[in-house]
């Protein structure tokens, strides 16, 4: 991998920063944390302006609507929109970053069609609809059952922590269409219409106090067979796709946001006095090498995700090139969701005690939502558990106490 920049790519940064410069002062004032219905107009009115000036799915291939740029271009977008002070996917998230690189991966030709383009424009938002109240990290263990009448399979469940759902057109759905199969089969990947009758949405308030996630629940919903991306009952290796993209590419900018803030917390330590704390410099410090090393390591993710060999994509994709990331994307996101929260750690101790309390204060909230980082998006032992046997090659986690780990004579009943 080349890490210097081409005079193209410079080239590509400049126009780059000269139109953020132009753009960014007339964008209208950002609503309310609250304001969902503000929020989702406020996102997708960027989402709009990033399509009208070609900078709209920048990274995707472009037989999906992207540009199809390089994995530098792509990086330099995110990083110079986030040096900008550039609105964030926000409302937009779950089909810009899973749902939509999903369906550019697995679609048919009539569902690319249908659904890329309107999330590309901000015309519509997708809300992801994987975990459930007794699921929990076991995300195969789904009991939302999709039963087949027809055209239509026939929803019903529920399903928790589904983000956007309260704004959302469309929902990246889990089901299970065959109870009888083990609980890594008989499950399909369906696009469910949030407007269909029998859909009850309940916002949950986060520890922050916003609400961007929801209880789902489905009562008898039909969605067309249409609807659903891959086969039958192939829903798991789908959403291994979506997990991929939502592990591996979709926590890119933040990097380069974790890095603003580490600055303009040794800004405020040096304004404070608090530098004067050789452990909180030292401290400092470590997390200024540890997210120079998630930065180097989101550029391999990147590129191996926008450059996957052929051979390699047909395994992964049934035959669509290029555009998953690999299982390095655990490594990231296993590490960068605890440097996050040690970063806001940080932040508390540069604020003192009257600070880090005040929730009127940017980095106290960011502070409480990093708590969930280790959370969503599958849990660090579940980030573990993939990067030991899949990069690794560690045999597969057991039971604690099961046959197999006992020495031989007393799996035979010896003593």
């Amino acid at each position: 991998m080349d890490l210097t920049y081409t005079d193209e790519e410079e080239e590509f940064r400049a126009r780059l920063r000269e139109w953020l410069a132009s753009v960014l002062p007339g964008l209208p004032p950002k609503p309310s944390p609250n304001d969902w219905p503000g929020r989702r107009a406020y996102d997708l009115g960027w989402q709009r302006r990033l399509y009208d000036a070609g900078y709209a799915g920048l990274h995707w291939p472009a037989d999906a609507g992207g540009r199809g740029a390089t994995p530098t271009q792509h990086l330099i977008f995110l990083e110079e929109t986030e040096k900008a002070g550039a609105p964030y996917v926000g409302a937009n998230f779950v089909g810009l970053l899973h749902a939509g690189p999903t369906i550019a991966a697995e679609g048919t030709p009539e569902q690319r069609a249908r659904w890329l383009p309107p999330v590309l424009r901000g015309d519509e938002v997708w809300c992801q609809g994987f975990s459930e109240p007794d699921a929990g990290s076991d995300l195969a263990a789904l009991r939302t059952r999709a039963r087949r009448d027809g055209d239509h399979y026939v929803v019903s469940g529920s399903k928790i922590w589904t983000s956007h759902a309260e704004v959302a057109d469309w929902c990246e759905l889990l089901v299970r269409t065959d109870p009888s199969a083990p609980k890594h089969r008989g499950i399909s990947w369906l696009a469910m219409p949030m407007d269909a009758p029998g859909i009850t949405v309940r916002p949950l308030r986060t520890l922050a106090g916003s609400a961007e996630f929801a209880e789902m629940f489905l009562d008898d919903v039909r969605v067309p067979v249409a609807n659903r991306v891959g086969e039958e009952n192939d829903g798991w290796r789908v959403t291994m796709v979506t997990l991929s993209f939502e592990r591996g590419t979709a926590f890119v900018g933040e990097v380069v946001a974790c890095r603003r803030v580490l600055g303009e917390l040794a800004a405020q330590a040096r304004k404070n006095g608090r530098w004067d704390d050789a452990v909180l410099r030292r401290r400092l410090g470590r997390l200024n090498a540890e997210f120079r090393a998630l930065w180097r390591l989101t550029q391999w993710n990147v590129s191996e995700a926008m450059g996957v060999p052929p051979a390699l994509a047909e395994s992964r994709t049934r035959g669509r090139a290029g555009g998953v990331p690999g299982a390095g994307g655990s490594v990231f996101k296993l590490r960068y969701s605890h440097a996050r929260q040690e970063l806001f750690d940080a932040a508390a101790e540069v604020l003192g005690v009257a600070g880090a309390l005040d929730t009127d204060q940017e980095w106290t909230l960011d502070r409480l939502s990093s708590l969930s980082y280790t959370i969503a998006a599958g849990t660090s032992q579940i980030q573990h558990n993939i990067v030991a046997e899949r990069i690794l090659g560690l045999p597969k986690d057991r039971p604690k106490g099961h046959l197999k780990d006992r020495p031989k004579d007393l799996q035979k009943g010896g003593r």
